[in-house]
């Protein structure tokens, strides 16, 4: 049976790097829209020929409940030069609606796993679901000790999306590794665990080990190539490594 789309309200939206825009949105029907962190979202739109087409986005709310009614609904938007969806998003205004439906996905944390660490791994809008995932993975650090190492690689400290959001939370969490991984400029004073180059590069570092860790991968799919290819080369098997390819489409 076909999911009904629903009506989402813009209720703000910020900038997270110079061309990744940060939006809020509420459910605009009066219903809540329940999620699992690291599943997505598809708005629905039509192209200036009338052909209807739509586009996938991770749910970036910080979530830690069931979701009630008039709760955020959050995404993080690449602008495309000449995109459809760019267009769509940029000429937004405030209060203006979207069509979305879902949420969709199994990119998810799952409720049997039994690991030492997770090694959460991404580049550009693919370490949204990992800003989603921030409650639950605080929730498995107090009740099993859980280690969580984050690499993510971006070009330049102002690419790093919600860079501040996981610092603060290694900051205020022992047992979690924030990891950015910049290819072509380093801040002026960078933090002890930061890193020059691509993530694939710094893998090995972490030492996976099948003993004791799960991989989750999402971004750029020749970063999640190199990288499936690095941890199975390490001795992960494969359902130790998941994975979502993230293809910027206009």
């Amino acid at each position: 049976m076909a999911i009904a789309p629903f009506p989402l309200k813009l209720v703000g939206r910020r900038m997270l790097a110079p061309s990744v825009g940060h939006y809020s949105f509420v459910r605009d029907d009066g219903q809540p829209l329940d999620f699992i962190p690291g599943q997505f979202i598809q708005v629905h739109f039509s192209y200036a020929d009338g052909t209807a087409t739509k586009r996938s986005y991770s749910l970036a709310t910080i979530h830690d409940h069931a979701m009630g009614p008039g709760e955020a609904v959050e995404i993080a938007v690449s602008y495309v030069p000449g995109g459809a969806a760019t267009a769509l998003f940029e000429g937004l205004p405030e209060g203006g609606h979207v069509e979305a439906s879902g949420p969709f996905g199994r990119f998810c944390l799952m409720p049997g796993d039994r690991n030492a660490r997770y090694l959460l791994i991404a580049t550009g809008t693919g370490v949204t679901p990992y800003r989603s995932m921030l409650p639950q993975l605080e929730a498995l650090m107090a009740e099993r000790g859980v280690e969580v190492v984050l690499l993510q690689g971006a070009r330049t400290p102002t690419e790093l999306l919600y860079g501040d959001d996981f610092r603060a939370f290694a900051d205020a969490h022992p047992g979690f590794r924030y990891v950015p991984c910049l290819s072509r400029e380093l801040p002026a004073d960078p933090h002890p665990d930061v890193r020059q180059g691509y993530v694939q590069q710094h893998l090995a570092e972490f030492a996976p080990d099948a003993a004791r860790d799960i991989a989750y991968l999402c971004g750029n799919p020749d970063m999640v190539d190199a990288c499936f290819d690095a941890l199975k080369g390490h001795g992960l098997p494969i359902p130790q490594i998941r994975r979502e390819k993230y293809v910027s489409s206009k």
